[in-house]
């Protein structure tokens, strides 16, 4: 997902990718760092120790780069039943 957004807008990703163990010790918690998984935009924590969906994301990335925010695709009535 991330590769795909750095290539449609101006914008530098960093991936940062460790145990889940070395995210649980105590020099993490010094770090003042959000709970991972954690999505940052600017200085902007976005979400911490959750997902956050791809529209959700770009929505986000757009607010940033002062972009209007692309419309909410509009569910039917079998996503809506099934969730999907």
């Amino acid at each position: 997902m991330l590769p795909r957004l750095g290539a449609i807008y101006p914008i530098e990703v960093e991936v940062t990718s460790k145990p889940k163990a070395e995210y649980q010790t105590d020099e993490y918690f010094e770090l003042d760092l959000p709970a991972a998984p954690a999505v940052i935009v600017g200085n902007e924590i976005v979400v911490e120790g959750a997902n956050i969906s791809a529209q959700e994301l770009e929505a986000v990335i757009r607010r940033h780069l002062g972009m209007v925010e692309p419309e909410a695709s509009k569910k039917g009535f079998f996503s809506r039943l099934f969730g999907k």
